[in-house]
């Protein structure tokens, strides 16, 4: 079954660089599946890359391999002086993306803003729960159907957004993927033939490239848009080979079967850049890996216990193994290149027998528990299985028994979500806009339990130190108080913190004007390629 599973997607590849041939074509050899093609129910970097890093633009953009903020589907705004009102002059004759499934009939307008906006703010509305189960995980966890409280519609070109407190990261904010721009009139029309769940499998939007096809775990498709208010992309045709494997990965990227691929295998890196037809840039990523303990479920939710398993593991080991040395072990839920990070924090330092007599002053004798390994690579964690039998190996010399378990991609991220669920999470992240706002709250703020926050854990003094941050606009005021949160993290243990890591990116090198992201996208638009 598995080779006739792996026939059908050579041979949905075969055709679909067939039916390009003419053109000119780019194949992205990606890493996994997305989830669905609407960016804002989804968290994972995969689904990003899939749809709304090329079917869709947001009101603000980040430059090409940067932070820095600038005009997207909004050519200027402005902030009111108490913080609380944000106005976005759009982009006049923005063109929908024309397709086989729908024609526009008007352009980009503010009630496109509001729709894309109020389906994730408000329980009532006819969207909110077009997918069964939609949490709207980014809005929801960064607290925005609290502080949005209102979108409005100035006129046509004109929309304003109301706080209820002043928001320091709110533009930045507005740039990440969950704040895609939506077609209202495509929705409305959905909704009208009862259609609404092909929102989430045929994207329509304004941005570079336009949704063609997709086979499940083999084959997206996309074209250039030929209406795009950017100006029409220097490739013709964009492909994305799902390839799991990242040593098949390397060996199509060698082959020329594709021209670019993200998190190789540590071991195949320095192959990889003997090639004389390849370039493998790389960057420090803005990144961190973490195993998550569910601190509402017993023994976890003792901090001894958990400081004993961190004491446990030796994160050397599995940076040794794992990554041959490119990365540095984490001891803060920040990486050390972002602002606010804090170098006085001391980490728990691996000693096994410490660990041991821990937890059994702590009464925690013959422990069983699961270790969740990711089934994908992540710039944050190449190999999760082998990163957790390296965990479990440990946590054997100190008697606990762990069993490893993992699911479908988009499977593991929904049920690790579960308040209830059992043992201890490996997950990461990449920042998405650069403030430590994004990784401090978003992954463990009281409001995103439930969804990012994997620990489940909510701690009032920390959870008071990243809101009152947010509502500072000085940058040294909020970096200090996001110091202070970071020593009660360390002090509270709800994570493991594992890794932060280099990222390396092969590619041809026909492969021209691609841009390493510090937040971890992978965008084609700009993008060319020597014929």
């Amino acid at each position: 079954m598995k080779s006739l599973t792996r026939l059908l997607a050579a041979t949905a590849l075969t055709l679909a660089l067939g039916s390009a041939a003419s053109a000119k074509t780019l194949v992205y050899c990606s890493e996994a599946s997305p989830e669905g093609f609407d960016p804002a129910l989804y968290t994972a970097g995969t689904t990003f890359d899939a749809a709304s890093r090329t079917v869709y633009n947001r009101l603000v953009e980040f430059k090409h391999g940067s932070t820095e903020i600038e005009p997207g589907l909004a050519d200027s705004w402005t902030i009111s002086d108490d913080g609380k009102e944000y106005t976005f002059k759009l982009h006049p004759d923005v063109k929908f993306q024309t397709t086989d499934f729908f024609t526009p009939t008007r352009t980009l307008n503010a009630d496109d803003v509001i729709y894309s906006f109020e389906r994730q703010l408000k329980s009532d509305n006819p969207w909110n729960q077009y997918v069964n189960g939609a949490s709207w995980e980014y809005a929801s966890g960064m607290g925005f159907p609290d502080l949005i409280k209102s979108v409005e519609k100035v006129d046509d070109l004109t929309v304003k957004f109301t706080l209820t407190h002043p928001e320091a990261p709110f533009l930045a904010d507005l740039a990440m993927d969950f704040a895609s721009i939506l077609s209202k009139e495509y929705a409305d029309k959905l909704e009208a033939d009862g259609q609404q769940a092909m929102l989430n499998q045929q994207p329509l939007g304004t941005g570079p490239f336009q949704f063609v096809a997709y086979q499940p775990d083999a084959v997206i498709r996309y074209k250039a848009n030929p209406d795009y208010f950017k100006g029409k992309q220097p490739i013709d045709d964009l492909i994305f080979a799902i390839t799991t494997d990242a040593s098949v990965r390397a060996q199509k990227l060698k082959a020329n079967e594709c021209q670019i691929f993200p998190y190789p295998n540590a071991a195949d890196v320095e192959g990889l850049k003997s090639d004389p037809n390849l370039e493998v840039p790389s960057q420090e990523g803005l990144n961190v890996a973490y195993l998550a303990y569910n601190t509402t479920q017993a023994p976890f939710d003792k901090v001894e216990v958990r400081k004993a398993l961190n004491m446990a593991i030796n994160k050397q080991a599995i940076i040794d193994a794992v990554f041959q040395g490119a990365a540095t072990p984490a001891k803060n839920p920040i990486p050390p290149t972002m602002w606010s990070y804090n170098d006085e924090v001391k980490d728990d330092a691996y000693d096994p027998d410490k660990a041991k007599q821990m937890l059994k002053d702590a009464g925690v004798e013959n422990l069983s528990m699961k270790i969740w390994a990711m089934p994908v690579s992540r710039p944050y964690m190449l190999n999760a299985r082998r990163a957790a039998e390296l965990m479990q190996a440990d946590l054997k010399q100190v008697g606990v028994n762990a069993e490893i378990v993992s699911y479908e991609w988009g499977e593991y991220l929904e049920k690790s979500k579960a308040k209830d669920r059992d043992g201890a999470v490996m997950l990461g992240w990449t920042g998405d806009n650069g403030d430590p706002d994004n990784f401090l709250d978003t992954l463990l703020g009281c409001d995103a339990v439930g969804g990012n926050n994997r620990a489940q854990w909510c701690d009032k003094e920390f959870d008071d130190l990243v809101k009152q941050a947010k509502q500072v606009s000085d940058q040294e005021k909020r970096a200090d108080l996001y110091e202070k949160a970071q020593v009660v993290f360390k002090e509270k243990a709800p994570w493991l913190t594992i890794d932060h890591s280099t990222v390396f990116m092969p590619m041809q090198k026909s492969v021209k004007n691609f841009h390493q992201d510090p937040l971890g996208y992978h965008r084609f638009d700009d993008v060319d390629i020597a014929e």
